[in-house]
Parts: C-alpha cells; sequence; structure tokens
C-alpha cells in the first residue's frame, strides 16, 4: 500500500507512546490520521498537530468504539489502515500472601478481566469494525482494501511474575492474528501484529533512573530501550510491504525475560 493523502488512518491509544510514534510516521508520508485514546488533553494536542481528528474512547465500550469511527470516518474518510495501540498492563501474582496479614489471597478476577478486555477484546473490536467498514472500500492494487497492525508484547512468550493476564491478552492477540487474516483474505485486509520488547513509552518514563538504566542493559543489542519511532517504522513496513501477511513478529533487540 502506498501511503499519500488518498489514505486514511485510525490509530488507538494513539495520544502517546507507540500510538503516537506511528501517528506522527503516518501523518509525516500525508496520510490521514485519526487518534483513538482516552487521553483528551494530549489526543487533541497531537491531533492539531498532524492535522488529524481526534476520538475520545475506551475500547471496552461498543458505543465508543461506534462513535469514534463515524466521527473518524465523517472527518477523514473510510481508513484503509487499522493501528491497535490501545492497552493496559499490570503485575499481580495469581495467588499470594498478604504482607500484612499472611493470609491467602488471589489475583481479583474483575482486575483480570479488565487487562483481557482492553488488550484482547478491544482489540478485536476495533479490528472487526475496521474491517467491516473496508469491505466498502474498492480495492487497489493487487486486490488490498487495508492492513491491519495489532500491538502484542514479548510478554505473551516470555511472561514474568504476576503477569498472567497481561501475558494471557497479548498471547490472544497474536493466537487470532493468523485466523483473522485469513477470514479477510478474500477482501483483500491484511492482518500482522508486533510483540515489543521494553520500549521508552511514557509508561516507562515514569520509573527511577536506575530502573531504566537496568532495564536497558538487559537487552543483548542494542543495549537500550527501543525508541516509539523503531515500533511505528516496523507498523510502517507492515502496512506498505504488500506480502507481509498473518504475522507476529518480535521488536526486542534478541531479549528473552526472566521470571522476574
Amino acid at each position: 500500500m502506498k501511503l499519500d493523502s488518498s489514505v486514511s488512518a485510525v490509530i488507538t491509544g494513539g495520544a502517546s507512546g507507540l500510538g503516537a510514534a506511528t501517528a506522527r510516521r503516518l501523518a509525516a508520508q500525508g496520510v490521514k490520521v485519526a487518534l483513538f485514546d482516552v487521553n483528551e488533553e494530549q489526543g487533541e494536542a497531537l491531533a492539531k498537530e498532524l492535522g488529524g481528528v481526534f476520538c475520545k474512547v475506551d475500547v471496552t465500550s461498543e458505543s465508543d468504539v461506534d462513535a469514534a469511527f463515524a466521527k473518524a470516518r465523517a472527518a477523514i474518510g473510510q481508513e484503509r489502515i487499522l493501528v491497535n495501540c490501545a492497552g493496559v498492563g499490570g503485575a499481580v501474582k495469581t495467588a499470594s500472601r498478604d504482607k500484612e496479614t499472611g493470609k491467602p489471597k488471589h489475583f481479583p478476577l474483575d482486575a483480570f478481566n479488565r487487562v483481557i478486555q482492553i488488550n484482547l477484546v478491544g482489540t478485536f473490536r476495533c479490528i472487526a469494525k475496521s474491517a467491516a467498514g473496508m469491505l466498502e472500500l474498492p480495492p487497489l492494487e493487487h486486490g488490498e482494501r487495508g492492513a491491519i497492525v495489532n500491538t502484542a508484547s514479548v510478554a505473551a512468550q516470555d511472561g514474568q511474575i504476576g503477569q498472567a493476564s497481561y501475558s494471557a491478552s497479548k498471547a490472544g492477540v497474536i493466537g487470532m492474528t493468523l485466523p483473522i487474516a485469513r477470514d479477510l483474505m478474500n477482501d483483500g485486509i491484511r492482518v500482522n501484529t508486533i510483540l515489543p520488547g521494553i520500549f521508552d513509552t511514557p509508561l516507562l518514563q515514569r520509573a527511577p533512573e536506575h530502573v531504566k538504566v537496568s532495564l536497558a542493559a538487559s537487552v543483548p543489542f542494542p543495549k537500550r530501550l527501543g525508541d516509539p519511532d523503531e515500533y511505528a517504522s516496523l507498523a510502517e513496513l507492515m502496512i506498505t510491504n504488500g506480502y507481509f501477511n498473518g504475522e507476529s513478529v518480535r521488536l526486542d533487540g534478541a531479549i528473552r525475560m526472566a521470571p522476574r
């Protein structure tokens, strides 16, 4: 797919981090962008900077997602590109002893379900609704109508202590990548997934400096945190290379996460 002003894109989690870097990279090629995010202040500011549109969206809400796609399409047209970066983390052991009372406790199931609903179900919700819209588009060269990029995590394969919900949600994203690519193959819509390692995103920027230094040192090579634009670069390749389909690719400096 050629990137230019005739193409529109929706980026979930687009107000910051990996999503914002991807929005900037696509906009630099002339692509019209819509940012879906819960952070209204940052999202509006970035949309203004890029000449795009911001839509306040909780991806767990059917009505939010429907309204956002309607707003985005009214402003910039039906998207040919969807990049799913919306997600949450968190770490809680499956079962442990309370530090104060010593009594056993388990991972609250509502908290586990929240991570699944945002990272996995939210991603699928946006894929399904975007793909349905793409079906209305005329095909480009080789019959292509659209390209979808999802965000999983190396935690899907190397989950650490306390990451049961996060790892499960991201493994689910990987697990559905090929079936969705097969679902959409006759309609010319490609689907791929990126598994980022340790990236310098706003979440990590709040960590103490010594923690960031330690994390960077744990990467085999290069010994640094990933730059969000490196994620955006791979997302761009997945979008523009028409033979890239049904793949889940690690982007991690060869790191393999230890138990903790």
